[in-house]
């Protein structure tokens, strides 16, 4: 299978009680290819699988916005897997002296694991050290894009050298996933460390975690697989047909808003490219500009975070990008802002100022304003390693979609990646620049900063 690599030199276990699979990245049931192994491996021995989704307080930026989202979810996939006879534990690690090595004792009964392979963040950490101490056959399934990530056997350039390469081989994986049937159903019994969550229970559940209690939950999206199918039908029914010619205009609300869900895996890029390759064909709508948003780019930038050494440094950037930067170094700055300065939207532009307050408040940014976002923190900001960790920093704490190959991507773009050499100015040099005058020229800037005013 071109989506499974196994991770370590231990075998299956023989005498294992079910087939594991470890959802880290993937907090879903369906059209999950990971799962789909996982099933196929039990049904081949005869075992029963068992879902694991742990939350803990440690991990970078946890705090009650990201924990919600997340606990959001895990009703609904409990009734999912219950109605597959798919056994699942959820374990909320909510204090630092809580176990941390429920997967290990899970692992310790288990004939394989299977888990997520993803590219960023605790998935990455995860997937690095784990094999190696877990004693058991661990296999990591690309169910994150639709062409797996094995088939781009180097680091593209841009989206104009993968794109090809992506339209070759979509044929082959543009299909749904086989409906999962386990051969034998999960009949263990409840885990010791499994815990229930509710609509009504999950905020206390928050409160009583030691996580940051300072980054509160968003009201416009709520976490989970069925808000997912939702916004993806509303999406369909409403914003499809505008898409292409209003996705750059923050005020139309034109965008799918569906990044925070691909981010935790609540719904799959397949899912999402078939039901509008299906809805468009059906409504003879052209979807093309959206597809190449959906799969062309999202790909690239798990292509980039799979094969650059990091992801977080200007040093996996084009040479012409650090070669400008390195002549333009000392340019002098018309203003500079410090980290909190950015963090708290005080800056002396009134749309930066409301980029950052979408984030504060609805946990992303318009895709187009982000990119202004990031070049204005370019403009302002003392050195280019500066820019660049504030963008992480704030990204990572705040945003519902990043702590993500796609969030990792865009940043670097603003410094130069996937893009082109453009005509030479100060601080930017060669690297493209954007501007306020061309905000309003292309935008209504003052209607999105009254919407995001008006915000509470």
């Amino acid at each position: 299978m071109d989506r499974a690599r196994k991770l370590n030199g231990a075998e299956t276990r023989a005498d294992g009680r079910y087939i594991l699979y470890w959802a880290q990245m993937n907090r879903r049931v369906d059209s999950n290819h990971a799962l789909e192994y996982a099933v196929q491996l039990a049904n081949e021995r005869k075992l029963p699988v068992l879902f694991y989704e742990g939350l803990t307080c440690s991990y970078p930026w946890a705090n009650d916005r990201l924990h919600t989202f997340i606990l959001e979810g895990v009703p609904e996939t409990r009734r999912r897997l219950r109605t597959l006879g798919i056994g699942y534990v959820f374990y909320l690690r909510r204090r630092r002296s809580d176990p941390n090595d429920v997967l290990y004792r899970l692992a310790a009964d288990a004939a394989a694991v299977v888990t997520d392979d993803y590219p960023t963040f605790m998935a990455a950490a995860h997937n690095a050290s784990v094999p190696a101490k877990i004693g058991v056959a661990y296999f990591a399934v690309d169910s994150s894009c639709i062409v797996p990530m094995s088939r781009m056997e180097k680091r593209e350039y841009g989206a104009y050298t993968i794109r090809p390469k992506i339209r070759k081989l979509l044929g082959q994986y543009l299909k749904p996933l086989r409906e999962i049937k386990v051969r034998r159903p999960f009949r263990g019994a409840a885990s010791e460390f499994d815990t229930a969550v509710s609509e009504a229970n999950t905020a206390g559940l928050v409160a009583s975690c030691e996580i940051d209690h300072s980054v509160p939950p968003v009201k416009d999206f709520h976490g989970g697989r069925v808000a997912a199918e939702e916004k993806l039908q509303f999406f369909l029914e409403h914003n499809l047909r505008r898409y292409a010619r209003e996705k750059n205009e923050p005020s139309a609300h034109a965008t799918s808003e569906l990044s925070p869900y691909l981010h935790f895996g609540q719904i799959s890029s397949l899912e999402v490219a078939l039901a509008v390759q299906e809805y468009a064909g059906r409504h003879k709508l052209i979807a093309e500009e959206f597809l190449e948003e959906l799969i062309v780019r999202r790909e690239l930038a798990f292509n980039f975070a799979r094969f650059a050494p990091r992801v977080d440094t200007l040093d996996v950037l084009p040479d012409w990008a650090r070669e400008t930067m390195k002549l333009h170094r000392n340019d002098k700055r018309e203003a500079v802002y410090s980290r909190e300065e950015f963090e708290t939207a005080r800056t002396g532009d009134a749309l930066w100022n409301a980029t950052q307050k979408e984030l504060l408040r609805r946990g992303k940014i318009h895709g187009y304003y982000r990119m202004y976002w990031g070049k204005k923190i370019i403009e302002w900001s003392r050195t280019y390693d500066d820019a660049l960790q504030t963008m992480i920093y704030l990204h990572d704490r705040y945003a519902l979609d990043g702590r993500d190959p796609n969030t990792y991507t865009n940043i670097l773009w603003c410094f130069g990646l996937h893009d082109r050499p453009w005509p030479e100015r100060a601080v930017f040099g060669k690297i493209r620049y954007m501007s306020l005058e061309g905000m309003e020229r292309k935008t209504d800037v003052d209607a999105y900063v009254r919407e995001i005013e008006s915000l509470s």
